[in-house]
């Protein structure tokens, strides 16, 4: 059996990876013998690996010797010659053939002379590959940046993203803030929500909406509920009834934060930026995980995550994920109970074409947070203590969410391929009726309170689509990345009926400090008097969109887009059009990157967004923005260690805000705001086995800079929920060698500063600082890994607020405790 061998020449950064005897006869092979490859990007040892099995052989090697390199992957038909030299385009590397028959994989044009080989003999007749066994030391680079989807890799950065620019783009390489935080972070956190993946972010800090119900963020200034999910727009709320749920983590892979205007590739978003979730998908290597979580306040979680080829030939391919969680809170009444279940099927129809299918169900029963509101007259919410409900015990809501999803690829070529997405998604919620304050508590703790409640509904059908064609070709010394793409959203929303807003009546009034509660809701709720609807929208988006990447002389990169959208909102109810709007938005930036570990960037990019609210039974006006930003980018350690410093100046038209007169759902559009700020994120590898997150914003800017009609809020008020400084610092180190080999110490901290709380500015949340601490075990036995974890967040029990919905603020959790125990193999 031959082995492969390293080797250095003394003073030139030269290595070989040599294949004995196989790639000799390979090489031999004439034009005749061109076969089908289909090889994704990936990393340069995940390429070869996959090339070897395409080629009939069987291949080992150190990964080492690849690390931090990546191929741009092959597709189509090629002698095995041709495609080993298309696979090692862009590494740096290149195969030469000496004399004696060995390959060797050379950098800067120095050859290593290996070991003779000898020509292997060929299995049949001259058409089928030979088959050769290599034997050598095989461990796969557990800290590699370009193989974030390995379940096994354990790197906290990715190198290269597709949120961007919807190519894959090495990050270095892209002119705009985008951060990605990985599969092995949420791991490490043991994050089930995606509020704690964001603290991982500059610039992201969690806000509170509808009882703490959804997935809400501020992003530069800007509150953001809508997501998307690999790319789709995927909102967590209705606009119709403002009521929406959170998202599940047991089958996402990663979570990518793109900072800025970002609707001319994604459509209607939020210009403070987007939060893209990547799912996990089928891979062709088996591979299997049950994990149980318990926790603090009763907590319960357990996982199942599988997948692998159903046929020998890998043409078809599995992901299933499984999630079930049931937990109590450290808010009286407040308890989860949901499960996810999410199946997808992948199909290699051919080496150029492949088709996904993916289900996902969501069936979610909770009773939510209830805020915390201001004493009239007083700056900071009132001085209740942490735990006790200002809600009802009969308050509860209920979600099912069925998606159904379809993407399918076809490459014509090595530089040209057509995608296509589609996504459709339906939401079911009801419950019982919910409180909530009427006003602010009086000093003596006084509180009028209503009851709220839908009856058939809310329901929402949404349905998204879109396609685009990606080619590469060069103009002289200049590479193109052309793409060119449109999409199409609809989303019909509906209810029968909200019935708001009688007062709870109860005697003695209700005090927040000394709560007296209800058994039941106001039995005058379901009357007519109280009825507001029936409510249905339509609201259709379509856009077409263009965009180049240039890759010029001198490590220059330029990008330039535009894109055209149409939308428009019809009230069903009434039978016409309530809202319509077009626009044609651009976006471009330019990066230098003079050195390898360095690159300068500038963009600018605007923005044509939803309508996020009803005022009087019509649509708000839709918001537009612009974005100016500019930065710095560093990469060292082969990527291993990434940093981005951005400064962004963001303004932003018609922002959707709480209406003060009509509490608590009423809502009207803001003049213009204004944020301006610095942001900085690292995260890596810094040594073998300590890796590290850090980031800071400072937002010194971010106000009303031009009035609305009502002269609310005023001029020169601070946004809601947007502090001036915030920062996170989390780091762990694993033992590798030595007794304490497979343990992993972990430490962090989450600091917030002081926030506005309600755009008026007549009340605050204070700031705060927590400490997060995690341990953790990984034993070996046989093929399977198994992890022992323990995590305690907020460990030195501080009270904090969380966030503000506008009228209230809401508690933060307490210490908390959280184990682990997961089984891989």
């Amino acid at each position: 059996m031959n082995t492969i061998k390293t080797t250095t020449d003394k003073g030139t950064k030269t290595w070989a990876l040599t294949i004995l005897a196989i790639f000799n006869s390979l090489f031999s092979l004439n034009e005749a013998q061109a076969q089908t490859f289909h090889i994704p990007p990936q990393s340069l040892s995940g390429a070869l690996n996959d090339y070897a099995e395409a080629a009939n052989v069987q291949l080992s090697y150190p990964a080492s010797h690849a690390s931090g390199l990546r191929s741009s992957g092959i597709e189509g038909n090629y002698t095995p010659q041709r495609a080993l030299q298309q696979l090692l385009d862009g590494t740096g590397l290149s195969a030469k053939q000496t004399a004696n028959g060995t390959v060797t994989l050379v950098e800067q044009g120095g050859l290593v002379k290996v070991a003779d080989t000898k020509q292997p003999e060929l299995l049949s007749d001259d058409t089928t590959l030979p088959k050769v066994t290599v034997e050598a030391d095989v461990e796969a680079d557990p800290y590699d940046p370009t193989n974030t989807t390995d379940p096994y890799n354990k790197s906290y950065t990715a190198s290269r993203t597709s949120t961007a620019t919807k190519t894959d783009t090495p990050i270095m390489s892209t002119p705009f803030s985008v951060k990605t935080v990985t599969q092995q972070v949420l791991k490490d956190q043991q994050a089930v929500r995606i509020e704690k993946v964001m603290q991982n972010v500059s610039g992201v800090v969690r806000t509170s909406s509808i009882g703490s119900g959804v997935d809400s963020f501020n992003i530069r200034g800007f509150n953001n509920t809508s997501m998307y999910r690999n790319g789709v727009l995927f909102p967590s709320t209705f606009n119709s009834s403002g009521i929406g749920l959170k998202r599940d983590l047991a089958d996402i892979q990663s979570i990518d934060v793109l900072k800025g205007p970002a609707s001319i590739l994604f459509g209607r978003t939020q210009p403070g930026g987007i939060v893209n979730i990547t799912t996990k998908q089928p891979l062709a290597t088996p591979y299997y995980s049950l994990g149980q979580q318990f926790g603090s306040f009763d907590f319960y979680r357990t996982t199942l995550d599988a997948t692998g080829p159903l046929t020998k030939d890998g043409d078809l391919l599995y992901r299933f994920n499984l999630g079930y969680e049931n937990s109590d809170s450290f808010e009286d009444f407040v308890y989860n109970d949901r499960v996810l279940v999410a199946p997808v099927l992948k199909w290699n129809i051919s080496p150029q074409t492949q088709v996904i299918f993916e289900l996902e169900y969501l069936h979610s029963n909770d009773q939510l947070q209830n805020g915390i509101p201001p004493i009239t007259g007083s700056n900071r919410p009132a001085p209740v203590a942490r735990g006790v409900s200002l809600g009802e015990a009969w308050s509860n809501e209920f979600t099912d969410d069925v998606l159904v999803g379809m993407n399918w690829s076809h490459a014509f070529n090595e530089n040209w391929t057509l995608r296509h997405r589609f996504l459709a998604d339906f939401l079911d919620q009801g419950g019982n009726p919910g409180s909530f304050a009427l006003e602010d508590a009086q000093p003596n703790g006084t509180l009028r309170r209503a009851a709220a409640q839908i009856v058939g509904g809310p329901k929402a059908d949404r349905y998204f689509n879109t396609v685009d064609l990606t080619g590469k070709f060069g103009t002289g010394p200049v590479k193109h990345t052309l793409m060119v793409g449109g999409d199409y959203y609809r989303t019909d929303e509906s209810l029968v009926n909200q019935y708001c807003c009688p007062a709870i009546s109860q005697t003695p009034a209700f005090n927040i400090f000394r709560p007296i509660h209800t058994n039941a809701p106001p039995a005058n709720l379901i009357i007519p008097a109280n009825a507001f609807g029936p409510l249905n929208w339509t609201t259709e988006w379509y856009g077409v969109y263009l965009q180049d990447q240039l890759e010029l002389p001198f490590n220059l990169y330029a990008l330039g887009g535009l894109r055209y959208d149409n939308a428009t909102t019809r009230d069903n109810v009434a039978g016409k059009i309530s809202n319509e709007d077009d626009k044609i938005s651009p976006r471009g930036g330019l990066l230098w990157q003079p050195l390898e570990w360095l690159s300068v960037y500038g963009s600018y990019s605007e923005n044509f967004g939803t309508s996020n609210g009803f005022k009087s039974g019509k649509p708000l006006p839709f918001e537009k923005a612009k974005q100016w930003e500019s930065g710095l980018k560093t990469s060292f350690f082969d990527d291993r260690l990434t940093a981005t410093f951005s400064y962004f100046e963001l303004t932003k038209q018609n922002t959707s805000i709480p209406d003060p007169n009509d509490r608590p759902f009423g809502v009207i559009a803001a003049g213009e705001l204004e944020s301006h700020g610095v942001e900085f994120d690292v995260a890596g590898e810094i040594l073998p086995g300590w890796q590290l997150i850090a980031n800071y914003a400072y937002t010194p800017f971010a106000e009303i800079t031009k009035g609305n009609a009502l002269a609310f809020p005023p001029v020169g008020s601070r946004f809601a929920n947007v502090p001036l400084h915030n920062g996170n610092l989390w780091s762990t180190y694993e033992f590798t060698t030595g007794q304490l080999q497979g343990f992993k110490l972990g430490a962090g901290i989450n600091a917030v500063s002081q926030r506005e709380g309600n755009p008026g500015n007549t009340w605050q949340i204070p700031g705060y600082a927590l400490v997060n601490l995690m341990a953790s075990y990984s034993l070996n036995i046989g093929k399977a890994t198994t992890h022992f974890q323990l995590n305690v967040d907020n460990l030195l029990d501080h009270n904090y607020f969380s966030g503000t919905d506008d009228s209230t603020a809401y508690y933060g959790a307490p210490r908390t405790f959280m184990g682990t125990v997961r089984v891989e193999y």
